[in-house]
């Protein structure tokens, strides 16, 4: 099943109320998806987020991403801060596949690592409590993140 048919047909499940709940092929097609996207890109002022998610694509026999450097401050005035970055990152680029992290929802709220298409829709997601809670550095917080996102569709690390 290609990916946009897979959309496609979820949504006219959900229409006639024959919808009840995910299937592998849907997640397979997810999956392919992320394998195949050829122009990943993380919006970033600075490399330190860029390397970490590189690290963690190899791990997941991945495609690596490419930075984005965009100034995603503004991102910080909006209701979700992690998407606001996706979607300026997804505005100011031809990519497949964006990974955007920033907070969650208002100060205090956490993070949230997401992963969204070339059209804006969302893949997939890593969240981590405020780092005020977890006390961990950057480069540890992404990666789990980033891990979590991943393994909650079913990608496994190589090896």
């Amino acid at each position: 099943m290609a990916f946009e048919k897979m959309i496609k047909n979820a949504f006219d499940e959900s229409r006639n109320n024959c919808r009840f709940g995910d299937t592998i092929e849907e997640i397979t097609e997810i999956q392919n998806y992320i394998s195949n996207a050829k122009k990943i890109y993380i919006p970033n002022k600075n490399g330190i987020k860029v390397e970490v998610l590189n690290n963690v694509l190899n791990e997941y026999n991945l495609p690596e991403a490419e930075i984005l450097q965009i100034n995603t401050n503004t991102a910080d005035t909006s209701r979700i801060p992690a998407l606001a970055k996706a979607y300026m990152a997804l505005d100011q680029s031809d990519a497949d596949l964006i990974i955007a992290r920033g907070r969650l929802g208002i100060p205090g709220s956490g993070s949230l690592l997401i992963f969204i298409d070339n059209k804006g829709r969302i893949l997939t997601c890593g969240t981590s409590p405020s780092h005020v809670i977890h006390n961990k550095s950057i480069e540890e917080a992404v990666y789990e993140e980033a891990c979590e996102a991943l393994e909650k569709i079913g990608f496994k690390k190589e090896g």
